[in-house]
């Protein structure tokens, strides 16, 4: 006999992930989509750490291969024009386009059973508070946040050729990460500090104000610049996103289930956002399956999603938020920034604890 359906606010990772869960261990779901499929976001396309074995254990891991996911162990991370340093990562990582990674679970849950509704009004978000309805609508924008908001750029290229499976850049503003992506491209990523895509200014070079070009490929004669000189954009994976802001939101609407980024965004420059949609996902199956059993109540399944995903994640973003802050500060970069990469223990350490701190539930 079927249980109580439960509704799904937002098919990004989280709300895939979790929807098929649940149709695995077959409770009715619905997802409810603003958007459609394919689409490109702003994202670093980068999975590490618990995710991948999350995706293992949901039988998911062969999807994303399956979406042409290509293994990662190095990094480079470029501070300043004569600080470089390049590192193996503790961990193989995934590197994979969203573009064909959220069809691809689309699919999945359609193959399931799972009924999945595309371009539904945006009003679908007031249900968010409503019992058996999960909140994965990915990141909150920032709503009157005193502390400075961040807005984030994103774009495939071709013809870029570095040594490394991962590069990040030191930005006068943030950072600039690069992965390589099947068939040649890159995905460039960027988070920047400010509320708009092309903030005020005039480019002292050009006397104009600066374009998305202009911030994601750096300053003249910086190392991202040179590296980006002969990328070829694909202007329809183009993509931005402002007003983000890094507070976590855990505790600021108690009477919605949320998951992914609707719960709390990690700071990107750990790459560790792919991989807590997916645990997240993974955090909430069994409560959520109880609840459509009927052996447990709403609020205590909302509670004990709650508490398990704190328990997961929260030294982890605490870890997070200390590199985040050391890595996007000019001051720090090149001091506490450089010692922690020109240092194997103390890498390997901001890696473990950025991506593994916290025991799961």
């Amino acid at each position: 006999m079927p249980g109580k359906t439960i509704e799904i606010v937002g098919g990004g990772l989280a709300g895939l992930t979790l929807a098929i869960g649940l149709r695995q261990r077959g409770v009715p779901v619905r997802v409810l989509e603003m958007g459609g499929y394919p689409r490109h976001r702003v994202c670093g396309e980068f999975i590490s750490g618990r995710g991948i074995d999350a995706l293992r254990r949901l039988d998911l891991f062969p999807t994303v291969l399956g979406a042409g996911a290509l293994e990662g162990q190095t990094a480079k991370f470029v501070l300043s024009r004569h600080s470089a340093f390049t590192r193996p990562l503790p961990e193989p990582a995934l590197m994979i386009s969203r573009f064909h990674l959220d069809q691809c679970l689309a699919d999945k849950l359609l193959e399931l059973s799972g009924e999945l509704i595309q371009h539904a009004p945006r009003a679908s978000v007031g249900r968010c508070a409503s019992e058996g309805v999960v909140r994965a609508t990915g990141r909150r924008l920032n709503r009157g946040d005193p502390k400075p908001t961040w807005f984030g750029l994103k774009v495939h290229a071709s013809g870029v050729t570095f040594a490394e499976d991962l590069e990040m850049h030191a930005h006068p503003k943030g950072y600039v990460g690069l992965c390589r992506l099947p068939k040649g491209e890159v995905n460039i990523c960027g988070l920047f500090r400010g509320s708009e895509p092309a903030p005020p200014g005039v480019n002292a070079t050009s006397g104009r104000q600066p374009s998305w070009r202009d911030i994601l490929t750096g300053p003249t004669g910086s190392p991202l610049h040179q590296l980006l000189e002969t990328a070829r954009f694909d202007l329809a994976s183009f993509c931005s996103v402002a007003g983000l802001s890094l507070r976590p939101f855990a505790n600021t609407t108690p009477e919605e289930c949320s998951l992914g980024d609707a719960l709390t965004m990690t700071p990107p420059v750990t790459g560790n956002g792919m991989s807590m949609a997916f645990e997240s996902a993974e955090l909430a199956l069994e409560p959520l399956t109880e609840y459509s059993h009927g052996t447990l109540s709403w609020d205590s399944a909302r509670q004990t999603i709650a508490g398990r995903c704190h328990q997961a994640f929260d030294k982890r973003l605490r870890w997070a938020r200390l590199l985040q802050s050391v890595m996007t500060n000019p001051l720090l970069q090149r001091g506490i920034g450089g010692w922690i990469l020109n240092s194997p223990r103390l890498w390997n350490l901001m890696f473990d604890r950025t991506r593994s701190a916290g025991l799961q539930a």
